[in-house]
């Protein structure tokens, strides 16, 4: 679970609902038909300009998210001079044998046990990134979209209640009612996007980053033990990938 972005959201979240129940009645702001505008809007929209597939696949992003945690670098580059001191230990072909759920790791074993040319590696590397990429894009793009389709159907769902309420100048008591009933539907739209919708896009973009790094790691590793077979030298090379704080002598 990665806490720091489930806790960002709740605070965030909590902080704006405290701040409307020291302010007044947390009630005035409940309005089920801005809700169906903005919600309902926003969400059927999103179906229009995607495939089903891609929102699902960004949807499923959007909660890994929240539910995975992120691996640090340095692990990544652990788990690669490990790899160094089996092949080492037992000899490259012994790599066939490493269990991992890392499909990429998993390729990048296969490629050191069958003794590949770093040329193979880079080029495989420079696919995996690509597609990679790609299919991260679409999740970042779905929500980037979400997040200005949201405060768009706020400002629908204001024009909607402002048309309602001129049409009613006659009852001056209702003017005050219906403007704040118009206005909710803004406050929804914009918490969706500033808080939801355009946070969690910012977040898979990082996550795309993180792994584009993950996999350089990965693959210069494999690199390195073809070239010299040294779990130190391994080491050395692939610390140039962490922060000076964070390097330290095998």
């Amino acid at each position: 679970m990665d806490f720091a972005t489930l806790l960002g959201l709740i605070s965030g979240l909590a902080l704006v609902v405290a701040a409307i129940i020291m302010g007044g009645d947390l009630s005035l702001f409940m309005d089920l038909p801005s809700m169906m505008i903005v919600f309902g809007g926003t969400f059927g929209t999103i179906f229009v300009a995607f495939p089903f597939e891609e929102v699902s696949q960004a949807l499923g992003a959007g909660f890994k998210a929240f539910a995975s945690r992120k691996v640090q670098v340095r692990e990544v580059v652990n788990i690669m001079v490990k790899i160094a001191e089996i092949s080492r230990r037992e000899g490259l072909i012994a790599l066939e044998h490493v269990k991992t759920e890392n499909m990429v790791l998993k390729k990048a074993c296969q490629l050191i046990a069958d003794n590949a040319d770093p040329a193979l590696i880079r080029s495989t590397l420079a696919i995996e990134i690509t597609s990679m990429k790609r299919r991260h894009k679409v999740g970042e793009e779905v929500f980037k979209r979400l997040g200005s389709l949201a405060p768009s159907f706020g400002m629908i769902g204001t024009l909607i209640g402002l048309v309602q309420m001129l049409a009613n100048l006659t009852d001056p008591k209702s003017i005050g009612p219906a403007m704040a009933v118009a206005i909710i539907t803004t406050f929804y739209g914009s918490i969706l996007g500033t808080v939801i919708f355009l946070p969690i896009a910012t977040k898979l973009k990082a996550r795309t980053l993180q792994e584009v790094l993950h996999l350089e790691i990965i693959f210069e590793g494999a690199k390195c033990i073809l070239e010299n077979n040294n779990p130190m030298l391994v080491h050395e090379k692939l610390s140039s990938f962490l922060a000076p704080q964070e390097r330290r002598v095998r």
